[in-house]
């Protein structure tokens, strides 16, 4: 967050506390009244979406929520000039009249809680909520840089948790993917460090993966790169990684407080300026910079919100063709898929994939 936010006093020492709810925007955990994250030096947080950083901007994001915003003069409600509001129906029927083709996604943690991984924030559930046994000062530790160097064990430790192939993509996923397969798909960036995007088959090249990955991991002596699979092992045995050039310490390549995003990030320069539709899925818009690019297409593109709650722009600066479907994430993108007649396709897709993943297994 700019320094003249500094006039928050209270608020923002209150949320700095608080700054690492972070990322995994659970389509549940960030309301119209939840934080939105903006930041002291700018990062990301992680969710079963991960931590994010950039260095240029700063790192540590901040919250407030959209009512502080506006007081602050940073939000308002849209204006539709009158316009007719759009729905869900209207954008369907855009898509299957291919006037949308180039379709932009923005997804959190929301779309992997139903895969069954649990999110950063709920209480009692949330992954932050039961660090409490790893013994780390302050949850955050986990994914501070200073920390880990000095005791990588608790974050290997929910690393095990997170690592891919211990869950599976859910309907959400699928939908995505078959975005890609009809060709409609011109990138999605997800806050989650789950790789089940991948999983799903939807190819690297079409991927942003804001807070990092699990597929690469990097020596942090050496700075060689390796396929993250190779320290699966050690992993999964509850061992920390180490090089096997110069015995370093190997980390996964999910990006830390204090760590540039990755390079791929900056598509969205050229990505949103592009899109012609944007779907944000499953998240609280509440870590920046990942909740700007919900401004970042033009005014006149439709955007649709499936989440729990009304989060960002969708809460506080609404156009006259923002579609919000809100409640169960899952739900939600199945009403669509229905209105596009496309159920029986995402059906065959996810059997198909469902035979191909029990097929690996054994």
């Amino acid at each position: 967050m700019e320094r003249g936010a500094r006039r928050g006093g209270g608020v923002l020492a209150a949320a700095w506390r608080r700054l690492w709810e972070r990322g995994p925007g659970d389509g549940g955990s960030g309301g119209p009244g939840g934080p939105t994250r903006l930041s002291l030096r700018s990062g990301d947080g992680p969710g079963a979406a991960g931590p994010a950083a950039r260095r240029t901007q700063g790192t540590r994001p901040f919250s407030l929520s959209a009512a502080a915003r506006a007081i602050l003069g940073t939000g308002r409600w849209g204006d539709d000039g009158g316009k007719q509001k759009l729905t869900l129906r209207d954008v369907a029927e855009l898509i299957r009249k291919k006037e949308c083709r180039r379709v932009v996604v923005m997804a959190g943690a929301g779309i992997s809680t139903p895969s069954g991984i649990p999110d950063f924030r709920s209480p009692g559930s949330g992954l932050y909520s039961n660090l409490e046994q790893y013994n780390i000062p302050y949850p955050e530790a986990i994914f501070e840089l200073v920390y880990f160097f000095a005791n990588p064990k608790p974050f290997f430790t929910l690393a095990k948790e997170l690592y891919p192939g211990n869950y599976r993509p859910n309907y959400a996923h699928y939908f995505l993917r078959l975005l890609h397969d009809k060709g409609l798909l011109l990138r999605l960036y997800t806050q989650n460090i789950d790789g089940l995007e991948r999983v799903a088959g939807i190819p690297p090249d079409r991927l942003v993966e804001a807070h990092g990955t699990f597929a690469t991991a990097t020596c942090t002596v050496c700075r060689r790169k390796f396929p993250g699979e190779d320290f699966r092992g050690d992993v999964m045995a509850d061992k920390v990684p180490h090089c096997p050039v110069c015995t370093g310490v190997v980390k996964p390549d999910i990006v830390f407080f204090g760590e540039e995003l990755p390079q791929r990030f900056f598509l969205h320069m050229t990505d949103f300026p592009m899109a012609d539709l944007l779907f944000v899925i499953g998240t609280s818009l509440e870590v920046e910079p990942f909740a700007s690019l919900a401004g970042a297409v033009r005014s006149s593109v439709p955007r649709v919100l499936i989440n729990r709650d009304l989060v960002g722009p969708f809460a506080w600066q609404q156009r006259y063709n923002d579609v919000a479907q809100l409640g169960d994430v899952v739900s939600g993108v199945e009403k669509l898929v229905e209105l596009l007649d496309w159920s029986e396709e995402i059906q065959t897709l996810i059997q198909k994939e469902k035979e191909k993943l029990d097929a690996k297994e054994k």
